[in-house]
This record gives C-alpha cells, sequence and structure tokens, in this order.
C-alpha cells in the first residue's frame, strides 16, 4: 500500500490498484499470466513478477506500464525495490538486480 492506494496481483492474470478508503478499483494492468508474488512500490512506479518470467513496471497513478525485463523463468517471489535498483528472484533460482 502506498498513498492510500492497495496494489495486489491477481491469478486472473492482472495487477489491480485499489482505493484503500472507497475500495474502488483504480486501474488494472493485464499482465497475462497469475500473479504470485506481492508488488513493490517505490516512487512513482509499482513493481511486479509473474508466471510468464516477466518484471513489469507500471506507473502507480495510472497502471500504464513502463518497461518489462524477461528473466526465463516464472517470478515467484515479491521484488524489492531499492533506490535505483530493483531485485527479484525467478524459479531457476536466479537472483536479478534491475536498473528502475
Amino acid at each position: 500500500m502506498s498513498g492510500g492506494v492497495v496494489y495486489v496481483g491477481s491469478d486472473d492474470g492482472n495487477l489491480y490498484a485499489v482505493d484503500a478508503l472507497t475500495g474502488k478499483q483504480k486501474w488494472k494492468f493485464t499482465v497475462g499470466a497469475i500473479v504470485y508474488s506481492s508488488p513493490a512500490v517505490l516512487g512513482d512506479a509499482v513493481y511486479v513478477g509473474s508466471k510468464n518470467g516477466n518484471l513489469y513496471a507500471v506507473r502507480a497513478d495510472t497502471g500504464k506500464p513502463l518497461w518489462r525485463y524477461r528473466t526465463g523463468a516464472d517470478i515467484r517471489s515479491s521484488p524489492t525495490a531499492i533506490d535505483a535498483t530493483v531485485y527479484v528472484g525467478n524459479d531457476s533460482g536466479a537472483v536479478f538486480a534491475v536498473n528502475r
């Protein structure tokens, strides 16, 4: 949660932003694969991994995509964003450090 907005991934292949006070959906970003992990929020971006092996960055206010990074295997771990880097592991045992 950040700024009164809850960000949650789903097994329906979407990332949702929900207003914490009203419960109303603010936006939906289609990932296209199951989202096992919790999203990370840093600054104006939300980061989430998915079963299709992609790490996504989307705008926190609109859900518009910023970038996608392909890891090559399912992502079940939750990303961590620190300073200018997003860290995430995948099912092959690799850990990635991706510049924001």
